[in-house]
This record gives C-alpha cells, sequence and structure tokens, in this order.
C-alpha cells in the first residue's frame, strides 16, 4: 500500500489537532470528569477511530481494512491493560484528581512521539531484514509467557511497578519540590526554580508507556507491515485513553482475566510471526536459507476472529467471576 507524503502530513496534523481539541476543552480547566463526560468523550474517540477505519477500508480494500481494526482492537487491549500502572503511578504521587488529566495527556503525547520513531525503525528493518520477524515472534512469546504467568499471581499489582530508568535520573539529577503547584510543571521555591512532582509524574507516565510500546510495536507488525496502519493504529488507541482512565476507574480491578487474555492473543501473534519468518526465510541455516513454502499463512480474518474471541472470552469470565466474589461476600 503505497501511501503518498500528503496523506502523512494529513494524518499527522489530523491527529495533533485532536489532542489539541483533547488539551484546550478537557485539561486547561482543571476538573475531576464526570462518568457521563468520561464516557460520552469514550465513545466519541472510539467511533473517530472507527470511521477513520472505515474510510481507510474503503480507498484501500478490505485487507488493509481488516489490517487496521484487528490492529486496533488489539492496541487497544493493550493500553487498557497499561491503565493498572497508570492508576498505581499516580497513587504513588498522590496525584490530585484535579491534575490527573494534564499530567494523563502530555504521558500521552511523549509516547505517541515516541512511538513514532520506534515505528519508522521497526519499518526500515523489516524492509532491510526479514529475519527481524523471528526476534518480534520470539520477543512476543516472551512476553506472552511473562504476563500469563503474572495473570495467576496473587501478588500485590503496586509491588509489580518499579520507577523506570527516567524516573530515576530525573529524580537524580533534577531539583524536585514536595508540593503540587496547581498544573505548573516548574515552581520557584525560595528563589530557586525547581520541577514539581506533576513534573515526575508526567516523566513516568511517558517512560512507562514507551516501555509498554516495546511488546505493541512487534503486536501490531504481526499484523501489518504497513507503517501507516501501524502508526494510525497506536495513535487512535492512545487517543482517548485520558478519558478511557476516569470512566474504568475502579472497574480495572474487576477485569481480573484481562492479562490472560493479553497472553493469548500475544502469543497467537508471535506464532504468526514465527511462521512468517518461515515463510520468507533467508537464513542459512534454516532450510539452506531458503524459505519454507509448505508453512501456511495465518489470513487476517483469522487473526481477527482469535483477538476478538479472547477478549469476548475473558471479559466475560471476568464480569462472572466478579458477581461470584460479590454474591459470596
Amino acid at each position: 500500500m503505497h501511501v503518498p507524503l500528503w496523506v502523512w502530513l494529513a494524518t499527522v496534523a489530523g491527529i495533533i489537532v485532536l489532542f489539541l481539541f483533547d488539551f484546550f476543552f478537557h485539561v486547561r480547566r482543571p476538573h475531576e470528569p464526570s462518568f457521563k463526560e468520561a464516557a460520552v468523550w469514550s465513545c466519541i474517540f472510539i467511533a473517530i477511530a472507527m470511521a477513520f477505519g472505515g474510510g481507510l477500508w474503503w480507498v484501500w480494500g478490505a485487507q488493509h481494512g481488516a489490517e487496521y481494526f484487528a490492529g486496533f482492537i488489539t492496541e487497544k487491549s493493550l493500553s487498557v491493560d497499561n491503565l493498572f500502572v497508570f492508576v498505581i503511578i499516580m497513587s504513588k504521587f498522590a496525584v490530585p484528581r484535579i491534575h490527573q488529566q494534564k499530567a494523563l495527556l502530555i504521558g500521552i503525547v511523549i509516547a505517541l512521539v515516541m512511538r513514532g520513531v520506534f515505528i519508522a525503525v521497526g519499518a526500515a528493518a523489516i524492509h532491510q531484514f526479514s529475519w527481524v520477524f523471528y526476534i518480534f515472534g520470539a520477543f512476543l512469546l516472551w512476553t506472552a509467557y511473562k504476563l500469563g504467568k503474572e495473570s495467576f499471581e496473587d501478588s500485590d499489582e503496586e509491588e509489580k511497578y518499579h520507577p523506570n530508568l527516567a524516573e530515576r535520573l530525573a529524580q537524580r539529577w533534577l531539583p524536585v519540590t514536595n508540593e503540587y503547584h496547581g498544573q505548573r510543571l516548574l515552581a520557584k521555591v525560595d528563589g530557586k526554580r525547581m520541577v514539581t512532582p506533576l513534573f515526575m509524574v508526567i516523566v513516568a507516565l511517558g517512560f512507562t508507556d514507551l516501555l509498554f510500546a516495546l511488546d505493541s510495536i512487534p503486536a501490531i507488525y504481526g499484523l501489518t507491515r504497513e507503517p501507516y496502519i501501524v502508526f494510525t493504529t497506536n495513535a487512535f488507541a492512545l487517543l482517548g485513553l485520558l478519558q478511557l482512565y476516569f470512566l474504568l476507574g475502579n472497574l480495572l480491578s474487576r477485569l481480573v482475566y484481562l492479562g490472560l487474555g493479553l497472553s493469548i492473543i500475544l502469543a497467537f501473534i508471535g506464532v504468526k510471526l514465527v511462521l512468517e519468518a518461515l515463510h520468507e526465510n533467508t537464513l542459512p541455516f534454516i532450510n539452506g536459507g531458503h524459505p519454507i513454502e509448505a508453512i501456511p499463512e495465518i489470513p487476517i480474518w483469522l487473526s481477527m476472529t482469535i483477538i476478538v474471541g479472547t477478549l469476548v472470552a475473558t471479559g466475560m469470565a471476568s464480569w462472572l467471576k466478579d458477581r461470584r466474589d460479590r454474591a459470596s461476600a
């Protein structure tokens, strides 16, 4: 799929406009969104993502359209899993609810910019070396194993969070005040300019989400090889994540099987990547450096069926378990 430069520029400009709208409409006025506000805007942003996918389907065909929707569902699901850590970070820094929107949105924008770099590097590596799929596949299988193992452990979520490198460096080298100064990131204390805890929260959110990109970027490349689809699915998955954070709120703790469902999805995509690598093999120590054409290709409709089916099954299982736990309590 050849995407003209003007389409790339128009798409990036449109996404920037949506983030700016989100900032000026929701973040500029500090407040804690109500459930209704979060629900309405979550639906609006998801509807925009669906409309974009529909337009892509109409312009570039069913194959690319299906790849977009499969990728968007996967990336959105992984983003919901990220919210668990966002809640922990907000709790750790004791961020006032009225200031959480600004920290979340700026952290998400930082993550999107850095993901764009990851996507470009990944596209160049795949174009140059087909064996990169072996690495992506192996990494997803390892991530799926760890995620599945964690879903069966009862350890406290807060114990699983450790400050990332950027957060540790910022705490070490920057003067940090212990008190919040509204929505300001910098403040003057006793004549000395210091960063506020809100600045540290943004650093923690942005770079934590970047670490999550280490599995989400290979996952989306397992569903499509089009950098344009990879970028737009990531952008639309992150857009509206702010509202989703306030919408789900305490409901996150009830999605007890989400980690297991994502583990199954990542394992499936990992296997798919390895099969594709074998189908286009160039490594000399595998089949003499020749492709293994007998390896079947997994169609996108089957990928979407497994992804959606797994999420529905784990969602229903989580709901039933929550009902049983509440009844027994």
